[in-house]
């Protein structure tokens, strides 16, 4: 695969400010050496949970017999992808919405872009119930267009008031979500997208480097 074109990071950094689900582990990163102290190099410890920051969610994050992270097609995580822009709403994403947005047919991966991206900026290190995803029906509409792989500006698919439907209607059909992503200054249309989740033996989660590469200008 050729790429030749400008590289756009849609991940946001890791640090102990980052928002992190309710209830899950917080972020730390710890020095254990430091060149400064008189040590070799430099080392730092670092904790954090599966879904930190931009993460992928294979099928066994809500299946008990589900495909872990280290399972996922290659194949599905990078490629040719849609990016649509859904600022203006300030509810949850429907069917109807996604029908409207423009999505070429044939699309095999997506991205949503929302307000939430604006959240990474505006209250970086607070997390916030108030963000949108997708309901069940934008799910369903999803899998019924053949798409592999949806992404979303924040840390879930589903609204924080979701039941699971969203992710046991997308994991249930193979589809990839990605969260947490941040699409602030990313114009819609057309990109290759590059998405490497970290290589956890048995993982539910994993955070990833999500990079955007859009068409030479040359």
């Amino acid at each position: 695969m050729r790429m030749t074109g400008r590289i756009i990071d849609i991940s946001v950094p890791i640090s102990p400010d980052l928002p992190v689900w309710s209830g899950d582990p917080p972020v730390r990163v710890d020095a254990t050496s430091r060149v400064a102290l008189g040590d070799g190099a430099n080392v730092s410890r670092l904790e954090l949970g599966t879904h930190t920051g931009t993460h992928v969610d294979p099928p066994y994050h809500f299946l008990a017999d589900g495909a872990t992270v280290d399972h996922l097609s290659l194949e599905a995580l990078v490629g040719p992808c849609w990016v649509c822009d859904l600022a203006p709403l300030d509810r949850g994403i429907t069917a109807a919405d996604l029908d409207a947005a423009g999505v070429p047919d044939g699309t095999g991966r997506l991205l949503i872009k929302t307000r939430n991206s604006g959240l990474w900026g505006a209250a970086p290190s607070t997390f916030t119930e108030e963000f949108l995803a997708l309901e069940a029906d934008a799910a369903h509409w999803v899998v019924e267009h053949g798409i592999v792989l949806v992404g979303i500006d924040y840390l879930s698919i589903e609204p924080f008031t979701g039941n699971g439907d969203t992710h046991h209607i997308l994991l249930g059909a193979g589809v990839i979500p990605v969260e947490g992503l941040n699409l602030s200054g990313v114009d819609p249309g057309a990109y290759t997208l590059v998405c490497l989740p970290l290589l956890i033996a048995g993982g539910d989660g994993a955070p990833c480097r999500a990079i955007l590469i859009a068409e030479s200008d040359t």
